[in-house]
């Protein structure tokens, strides 16, 4: 294990700042993490999960500067489990820890939506 990371984001504040910040889905998220699996619009919920696991993964690293949000990706093998692709800004951060696998749980309940991140060598 190289490092681990965990975050929880508040889902009814998250929608809010989704709301008052039309762009914002945009910046954090690909068009590929915006919908499920059926092409229907992922919940607001199902957004502050991959929102906490794109923090998640930031602590993972060390919490460096300089990562771009779609440069982490949370996907859903046909399996329905959550799963990361990695390029760019945070790919480059990877490699440069040795990191050549992720770990990735995902849940929301209630008002919160929590991930956990663990980076493997």
């Amino acid at each position: 294990m190289v490092g681990v990371g965990i975050d929880v984001a508040a889902i009814t504040r998250f929608g809010r700042a989704l709301e008052r910040h039309p762009g914002l889905a945009d910046r954090l998220f690909t068009p590929e993490e915006r919908v499920l699996p059926s092409g229907e619009p992922r919940g607001t919920a199902s957004l502050a999960a991959r929102f906490a696991a794109k923090e998640a993964l930031a602590k993972a690293l060390g919490a460096p500067g300089g990562l771009r949000w779609r440069d982490a990706e949370i996907r859903t093998d046909t399996g329905g489990r959550p799963f990361l692709r990695v390029r760019g800004t945070v790919a480059a951060t990877a490699a440069r820890h040795g990191i050549t696998s992720w770990h990735l749980s995902l849940t929301h309940d209630a008002d919160l939506a929590s991930a956990v991140v663990v980076a493997s060598a």
